[in-house]
């Protein structure tokens, strides 16, 4: 009899099937050789049951029937798949034995398992566990293939996160969705995400921006020239700034220190899928779920890098001899010259920075495979060129800096001048122009605790820099900038990603921060279906790059914490269970001991809602969403505001609304101007776009529109943006907030006058803010030297 082999997927079914068996026949559902038989499942064909599964009465949401705890978990056939299911089962009697080709890792281990359960699948297993698709490692993989009993501890693990997520998020969402009468999505994982944005938010929303001032004076000596800035305490005082810049302005000074220290920087590490992530959302603005799956068609359809759901940035022993031959591969490629001047002694087994086994569990770092790309999408071609780009800078060396310090003394008053002068690029050569730009940009401030007036004077050259620490200076000029401190920073979808890496950072119990190091909020494969979770139920949006949360996810939080249930949202339990996991999956720990404790858990958090007060009238009333995520997002009513008694949260107060692209943006902004004025007391406009009550504070500029421009919390809107006028300025563009004064000159002349602006590479120039019809939602930015 022949041996059934069941893969994850379709492209990896037959690419297997394209080594194991070339001359197979094509079944469509499946392919069938001499010896193998090779099929695939399409995802999950089988989950967990749905609560009416065990009782048709959990159709209906109800208080009484809570908590649902069964007493052993039932299977439930994805209805889309089931044809594909039905010939697993069908193929699997023909067999005698069967190979799991799945995904190399917990959840593949989940998606067979689930499948072999429901059809009650008895023939031997064995597990084959590759990283990449490549004939040479697939090979491989069949000769080292080992019994899938080797995998039980894993395959129980898998058992238990996936039964205790349904534990917590059946009874926690349908306990807060019955108490408040809203639909509350509650989950293990996405709960402390959705508590990430909200404390941002809230942290945003109360800050208070302080003005200060920043002395730059320019020196000359000799030939050179060179800034520096001010050193002492932070200088509030406006006319006390100016008098010191006059002060100095003129005078001659002397170098009172001169200090020059060589520094290495050596390349990054090697890209698990997270740090892949970040860099694609900071390069290319790509959402995460985007990125996983470009990078999933690399490897499943093209076949050009590893296995891309990793959560490791190092390589095995045996993997550094596959790295050499797509060194050698790249040699054909546009890399090639990069290639070509490639260090081959630079990766070895010594190198602890590429090759630590002891760092790597299911899967090594992500790696351009030995196969030549043929053709790529645009996407797929910036994808793969930030991997193989991180690849090849590990076979160059570090790039060597000298760093100056220089103190200048003038009048008794101190200016420091930091310069970065690089002596050798080392593997920068490998990361072409965009990044050479960016790390000038990112190295020219240099940021302590998030104090402004550390964003000094690094200054990053490419060519010589040196002073004469004995002979005199002369300050040519002195100015005092106005400066203003600025809020933390919204979240991206990239930085929400390295808090999610990282939350463990600020727990107190130093087992459960170690543990949460290594797996933070999520699995690397998981963690975009968590943010796009979160869009989905309406808790967050996207703003162009930001993550702003939603009214709805600002009181879920409220009422979560508010319930005495904070560990929902707080990574400590999503700590404590990924360590029990990690312990079930080395047969540490029981499994079953495990699932009671979540049983407990899910009780107690059914008692503590049954005590909440139900949620204000008007918590989850928010903006109506057109059709599909981008469509525009119409204005309704803005959250009540004020705390309800005993445990029940505040209905959200003041939260922003969507900005999404374009006119949808605009749209949603017009509602939220209108809501915003309501909630303060300043009344409201009627449907017809009467502005009774709001200040007028100018005529609508979008040509045939007749409303009127009125002010809300986070922009000026039209007042006629129920008859779907799209206009809307938004408070805070390009560094700068748009005063009334600015907003008149914008109305009336189309322009600002002339302000002061930082540009990318941290220096000042004027420019002028100008609104060009047709409007997209942003003013441009237009500098004197443009």
């Amino acid at each position: 009899m022949k041996t059934l082999i069941i893969a994850e997927k379709p492209d990896m079914g037959r690419t297997i099937a394209a080594v194991m068996e070339p001359r197979a026949t094509n079944r469509r559902t499946h392919l069938e050789g001499e010896r193998f038989i090779v099929t695939w499942a399409i995802g999950h064909l089988v989950g967990l049951a749905e609560p009416d599964d065990y009782d048709p009465k959990y159709k209906k949401w109800q208080d009484a029937d809570l908590p649902i705890i069964p007493d052993n978990f039932k299977l439930s056939p994805n209805p889309r798949t089931k044809d594909q299911l039905k010939v697993i089962g069908e193929l699997a009697r023909k067999c005698e034995r069967i190979v799991n080709a799945c995904d190399a890792g917990r959840e593949g281990q989940l998606i067979f398992h689930l499948i072999r359960r429901h059809l009650k699948l008895s023939q031997p297993v064995d597990r084959l566990w590759i990283s990449d698709l490549t004939p040479e490692t697939i090979r491989r993989g069949f000769q080292q293939l080992a019994s899938d009993e080797k995998y039980a501890p894993l395959t129980r693990a898998a058992q238990a996160r996936s039964e205790a997520d349904w534990l917590i998020g059946m009874n926690a969402s349908r306990a807060f969705t019955i108490r408040h009468r809203t639909l509350l999505s509650v989950g293990r994982v996405q709960t402390p995400v959705l508590a990430l944005l909200y404390d941002r938010y809230k942290e945003i929303e109360a800050f208070q921006s302080e003005t200060y001032y920043r002395i730059e004076a320019q020196f000359h000596q000799k030939t050179v020239k060179y800034k520096g800035i001010w050193q002492g305490e932070r200088l509030t005082d406006g006319a006390k700034a100016q008098a010191l810049a006059e002060k100095v302005k003129g005078k001659k000074g002397r170098i009172s220190r001169y200090d020059i220290v060589e520094s290495k920087e050596y390349p990054y590490r090697l890209h698990d899928l997270t740090l892949l992530q970040r860099e694609a959302n900071g390069r290319y603005g790509f959402p995460a779920k985007k990125t996983l799956d470009v990078a999933q068609a690399l490897y499943e359809k093209h076949k050009v890098i590893t296995y891309p759901r990793t959560s490791s940035n190092y390589v095995t022993e045996e993997t550094v001899p596959v790295m050499a031959k797509a060194l050698d591969m790249l040699r054909g490629t546009e890399y090639a010259e990069l290639a070509v001047g490639a260090d081959r002694s630079k990766v070895h087994k010594g190198n602890k920075a590429v090759c630590n086994p002891s760092k790597v569990e299911d899967h090594h770092a992500i790696l351009p495979t030995p196969k030549k790309p043929g053709s790529l999408n645009a996407d797929e071609k910036k994808i793969y060129d930030l991997i193989v780009r991180r690849f090849l800078s590990h076979y160059y060396g570090p790039a060597v800096y000298r760093n100056h310090t220089v103190l200048t003394e003038v009048e008794e008053e101190t200016f420091r001048t930091r310069v970065k002068q690089l002596l050798d690029p080392g593997w920068k050569v490998t990361q072409g122009q965009a990044d050479n730009e960016e790390s000038k940009k990112s190295r020219g401030k240099a940021k302590k605790n998030g104090d402004e007036e550390e964003e000094d004077e690094q200054l990053l050259i490419d060519g010589e820099f040196t002073v004469d620490a004995e002979a005199p200076v002369l300050c040519k000029g002195a100015k005092a900038e106005e400066k203003a401190t600025q809020p933390p920073k919204a979240f991206t979808e990239g930085t929400l990603l390295k808090a999610m890496e990282s939350a463990g950072k600020s727990m107190e119990d130093e087992e459960l921060r170690e543990t949460m190091r290594d797996s933070g909020l999520g699995t690397p494969a998981t963690r975009a279906a968590t943010i796009e979770r979160l869009k989905q139920v309406g808790y967050i949006v996207a703003v162009g790059k930001k993550l702003e949360v939603e009214p709805k996810g600002i009181a879920a939080i409220e009422l979560i914490r508010g319930a005495g249930v904070k560990l929902l949202a707080s990574p400590v339990m999503t700590g404590q269970w990924e360590r029990r996991l990690v312990q079930i999956a080395r047969d540490e720990a029981s499994h079953e001991t495990f699932i009671d404790k979540v049983k407990q858990f899910a009780k107690l958090i059914v008692e503590k809602v049954r005590e909440q007060a139900p949620a204000p009238a008007g918590t989850f009333q928010e903006q109506e969403r057109g059709n599909g995520r981008q469509g525009a997002r119409k204005g309704t009513t803005r959250p009540a505001a004020g705390r309800a008694a005993k445990g029940a949260t505040d209905a959200a107060k003041g939260t922003a609304a969507s900005k999404g692209a374009g006119s949808s943006r605009a749209a949603a902004a017009a509602g939220k101007a209108i809501r915003s004025a309501a909630a303060n007391g300043k009344g409201a406009a009627d449907s017809q776009g009467s502005t009774t009550g709001l200040k007028v504070l100018g005529r609508c500029p979008q040509p045939g529109c007749s409303g009127a421009i009125v002010e809300g919390k986070r922009g000026y809107g039209c007042s006629q943006f129920k008859e779907g006028c799209r206009f809307v300025i938004w408070k805070e563009q390009h560094g700068k907030k748009i005063s009334l004064a600015m907003l008149q000159s914008l109305l009336q002349k189309r322009q600002t006058s002339l302000l002061t602006f930082t540009n990318e590479r941290g220096a000042a120039v004027k420019g002028r803010l100008q609104l060009e019809l047709p409007y997209n939602g942003e003013l441009r930015l237009v500098t004197a030297d443009s």
